[in-house]
């Protein structure tokens, strides 16, 4: 008599590409997952008050509320659920929030199944470092030029409204947004 051991965790998966989540449902739920799939910050906290999951893994942009909102619901819900977030931007301030809020880590996109996974065990070795192959840690200059690009894109460019969420002045805004995050590239 042969006995299969199967992953009969449950996992939480919080993204709106639905294409993306589709496929990584079938692709966990191929390794015994039980996987319950939500588009956005409503679905996913209905869901996990439903039945909260042991593993979670949350897209950092989500329509309505980003994903660290539901990181900190989710941990609020049950401290025992472990949260990967993924991010398809990778800059140290987003990882480092999302960790602040409760993530155990995070991995930026493109993902697979056994890189998550692997996420979730908290296993880290040669073939899978704790930062992603060729990721190098960006300046505190690049990861501010970033965040106003991120608070911009969210006020549709409105550089007043922008001006006044950073709590600087809006020409201090246009200065550093004239500037080159990256000096020496061009």
């Amino acid at each position: 008599m042969s006995t299969e051991v199967t992953d009969t965790r449950t996992l939480l998966i919080v993204d709106d590409d639905v294409v993306f989540r589709t496929r990584l449902t079938r692709a966990l739920e191929s390794r015994g997952l039980e996987v319950t799939a939500a588009g956005s910050y409503e679905e996913a906290m209905a869901a996990a008050r439903a039945d909260t999951p042991e593993l979670a893994l949350v897209d950092m942009r989500l329509p309505t509320k980003s994903g660290v909102d539901v990181v900190r619901e989710l941990r609020a819900l049950d401290p025992t659920t472990v949260i990967v977030v993924l991010t398809g931007y990778g800059s140290i301030a987003t990882a480092v929030e999302s960790v602040k809020a409760g993530a155990t880590t995070y991995l930026t996109k493109p993902v697979d199944a056994d890189q998550i996974l692997t996420a979730f065990e908290g296993r880290v070795s040669a073939s899978s470092p704790a930062l992603p192959a060729g990721y190098t840690v960006p300046s505190l200059a690049r990861v501010e030029w970033e965040h106003i690009q991120r608070v911009l894109a969210d006020c549709n460019g409105n550089l007043s409204q922008a001006a006044r969420l950073l709590g600087i002045h809006r020409r201090s805004l246009q200065r550093k947004l004239s500037k080159d995050p990256l000096p020496g590239t061009h």
